[in-house]
């Protein structure tokens, strides 16, 4: 379960409005920050393989516990979406010059959220 900081409920703010206004851009932005804050949180796997006859079985064996960002380590996932939003609008500047106006944008959205 996700907790409702203030960066998570500008987000999801914004994402409402923009529904509404049927902004295709911005809901894709803002639903690919939104996923990025909930990927952070997920724990890593364990890698070692056991018998299959060991394994649980049973309602809610495939459940784990995430871990619960601080309002810190939520603003750093932000900011490394937008540095990646505006990365890639320097790459696509001169060979896709519609996608890097597009990564120009979206990176801007996210930064009047912070």
């Amino acid at each position: 379960m996700t907790t409702d900081s203030p960066l998570r409920t500008r987000l999801r703010t914004a994402l409402l409005e923009a529904r509404k206004a049927r902004d295709a851009e911005t809901v894709s932005t803002l639903r690919t920050a939104l996923a990025a804050l909930e990927n952070a949180e997920a724990v890593p796997t364990d890698a070692t393989a056991g018998a299959l006859e060991d394994a649980p079985v049973g309602v809610g064996v495939t459940e784990a516990a995430r871990r619960v960002l601080s309002d810190a380590e939520e603003l750093a996932v932000l900011e490394a979406e937008i540095a990646s939003l505006q990365e890639a609008g320097r790459s696509y500047a001169c060979s896709v010059p519609e996608r890097a106006v597009a990564a120009r944008r979206a990176a801007e959205r996210l930064s009047a959220l912070r």
